[in-house]
């Protein structure tokens, strides 16, 4: 059974996906993986749209399966369908969720015990990441920054938080320390430098 649930959740471009994927390929890369899983979400967005491994839901079905209760988590964001199906909570150790800040005080309702991880970057480098994707004006980078400010959730007891201001290996390494402080899990086995670099 699922010893505790970590709730990722950061503005765009704060790099929390990459943090995700980083930490993902180092604990399966460790000789002794330790008992710290990724939760699969449901997303109504088609297979290969993004580097995400999701299931794939049309909005019909996303809908059916929230009515019947089958997520123990479910968002919207961005014009899409979020979702935790309760199977996810029931395989062994810990649980990382890929989450909404929007979403945070209902997910710590749903799962009493939840561990909410934020993610932020100094505001010239998340503006400076946003520019780069080249999928915004600069007045909308600008805008999506006033945003993450007007919606960000505060830390509450128990939260944990990281800065990824530095490279990604240094920040996914503090990561690591950070979540074997907490969960008790070795994450830092042999030489971690070398792993998922």
């Amino acid at each position: 059974m699922t010893v505790g649930v970590i709730y990722v959740m950061g503005p765009s471009g704060v790099g929390k996906d990459s943090l995700l994927n980083w930490l993902r390929a180092h604990v399966r890369a460790l000789p002794s993986p330790p008992a710290l899983r990724f939760a699969r979400r449901a997303i109504t967005r088609a297979a290969g749209a993004s580097n995400e491994d999701h299931e794939p839901l049309a909005v019909d079905a996303f809908l059916q399966l929230e009515q019947s209760g089958a997520f123990a988590l479910h968002w919207q964001a961005h014009g899409l369908h979020y979702g935790v199906r309760h199977t996810e909570l029931q395989g062994p150790g810990w649980l990382m969720v890929n989450g909404s800040r929007a979403y945070a005080p209902q997910a710590r309702t749903r799962l009493p015990g939840l561990t909410v991880l934020h993610v932020s970057a100094p505001d010239v480098l998340v503006g400076q990441r946003l520019a780069a994707r080249q999928r915004e004006t600069p007045d909308q980078v600008q805008a999506r920054l006033d945003r993450a400010k007007a919606q960000s959730v505060a830390m509450e007891p128990g939260d944990l938080h990281i800065e990824n201001a530095g490279s990604l290996q240094d920040t996914a390494l503090a990561l690591c320390q950070l979540l074997q402080a907490r969960t008790g899990l070795a994450l830092l086995q042999a030489d971690a430098s070398l792993s998922a670099g």
